[in-house]
């Protein structure tokens, strides 16, 4: 069993088995940690934080960095199978996930690198000659992360990477079904050089647990990725002066108009709509096309659909692995049926393939007032909407309290660059499909889909803060 990678010396209270997705095998067990392990923790982290002769300096915190993607560009392969295990992402995408956390590390060194404060414009006024003024990057306390199970490593490597460039201790807890990733991780950071305190992993005993390390007074920056119902309801009890960045789901749309290139449109709809089986915060989910083509794009992208491989993860073959939970199976199941019942036509799909896995899945024309219309599906079905006129199309995208990435494929420029100044969202790609993303990004989610900037420069400046000194100088 792995030991507790707290700073406390309690016996763990219990533990936690990790299963396969796909078919349920043990993959390894976990030691879990109660509330008095929650406070030996914050202790040792707020500790740090205090103290400001034990702050790990920037040529520190540089090393360390270094060391850990040398460290991680050393085991890809056990990474990428440790990913793909516990997550069910495919292994040739969860080696994709492997190469871009490493990216990431690298990253964040070279924020690190260029983050600096600003000269403050003073000295311009009678009432404030002799004086300079300038700021520095501080951290801003500690840090406590809550990830999801969707990138089980990439995800740890924004919230955590982040944290130690920034110099902030930080409390992870990663997803109860995907903890595997981020203890190994952990594990590399202390290997390259990081303190133990620095970095800690809570897998909590229970959501309460939980709860004690984000809502405590001690926390400065609380990091969150999953439901938009657990994010906004641990918002509500942060400590007053604490800051948040909260990244939900979206159900995000992709408009068609013509002149466009289809190969390459569908293509771009299969790959951003089946990807890890959809479970994924940006997948193509709503997909609107000029009417008189809808019906022969959808058949086109049902056929796409029917030749996906579906499979174990570990097999580099398999295109669509397993959803992360049989629960979840059952749901999409109910929320397609119910569509198909309400007059949605089902071209592809439509059924469990087993306990684990949904087959990848195409509607045309479900209902507006559909599940599968309203809410975020996290599973492998698109959705395709014949419109009449363009403006419908935005105004249906536009429709959702949840705003996060969109997309556009038109090969007019005028007419692209209009659906992005009309569109609500934070991002839209043209001539790509929604879940596109490179880390360098800004990723933000609107409205209900969250709250702050990701992307790991913006998250470096987000857990720092600009510590002015204005000096008065008679040399002045």
């Amino acid at each position: 069993m792995h030991d507790l990678m707290l700073e406390s010396n309690r016996e763990p209270v219990g533990s936690l088995t990790v299963t396969s997705p796909y078919n349920g095998r043990d993959l390894d067990t976990i030691a879990t940690a109660g509330a008095e392990h929650v406070e030996d923790a914050l202790t040792a982290a707020y500790g740090l934080y205090r103290d400001r002769d034990s702050w790990l300096s920037i040529p520190e915190r540089v090393a360390i960095l270094e060391k850990t993607a040398e460290i991680m560009s050393g085991q890809v392969e056990e990474l990428t199978l440790t990913a793909a295990s516990e997550g069910g992402k495919p292994y040739t995408d969860s080696k994709v996930e492997v190469l871009r956390a490493i990216d990431g590390v690298k990253l964040c060194i070279e924020t690190l690198r260029a983050h600096a404060g600003s000269v403050i414009p003073i000295g311009t006024t009678p009432a404030t000659m002799g004086r300079v003024a300038f700021t520095q990057k501080e951290p801003i306390g500690v840090v406590a992360a809550v990830s999801a199970f969707n990138h089980p490593l990439n995800l740890i490597v924004h919230q955590v990477g982040p944290a130690v460039a920034a110099g902030c201790p930080v409390i992870v807890k990663p997803a109860g079904d995907t903890p595997l990733s981020c203890l190994t991780f952990v594990r590399i950071l202390r290997e390259a050089g990081l303190p133990n305190a620095w970095c800690q992993v809570l897998v909590s005993d229970s959501n309460e647990t939980a709860s004690k390390l984000v809502t405590d007074s001690r926390i400065g920056f609380f990091s969150f990725i999953g439901s938009s119902r657990v994010g906004w309801m641990l918002r509500s009890k942060l400590a007053p002066g604490a800051r948040c960045a909260l990244e939900h789901g979206g159900v995000a749309p992709l408009i068609i108009a013509e002149p466009f290139d289809r190969d390459a449109a569908l293509a771009a709809i299969a790959k951003g709509g089946f990807y890890h089986a959809g479970q994924v915060c940006v997948s193509v989910q709503r997909v609107y096309a000029p009417a008189a083509i809808a019906e022969d794009l959808a058949k086109d992208l049902a056929a796409a659909a029917d030749k996906l491989v579906v499979g174990a993860p570990e097999d580099p073959d398999t295109e669509v692995g397993p959803l992360i939970r049989t629960a979840e199976v059952d749901r999409i199941a109910e929320w397609v049926d119910e569509a198909v019942a309400s007059g949605a036509t089902l071209l592809s799909g439509g059924k469990r393939l087993s306990d684990t896995c949904y087959a990848p899945t195409v509607l045309l024309n479900p209902p507006e007032d559909a599940k599968v219309s309203q809410l975020e599906i996290f599973g492998p079905v698109v959705c395709v909407y014949g419109y009449e006129q363009l403006e419908d199309a935005v105004t249906a995208s536009n429709a959702l309290p949840v705003s996060f990435q969109s997309a556009v494929f038109c090969d007019d420029i005028d007419t692209a660059m209009g659906l992005y100044k009309r569109l609500d969202a934070s991002a839209v790609m043209i001539n790509d499909h929604t879940a596109f993303r490179d880390d360098v990004m800004p990723f933000a989610g609107l409205r209900e889909s969250g709250h702050g900037v990701g992307g790991i420069p913006y998250t470096i400046e987000d857990m720092q803060v600009d510590k002015m000194a204005v000096i008065k100088s008679r040399g002045l």
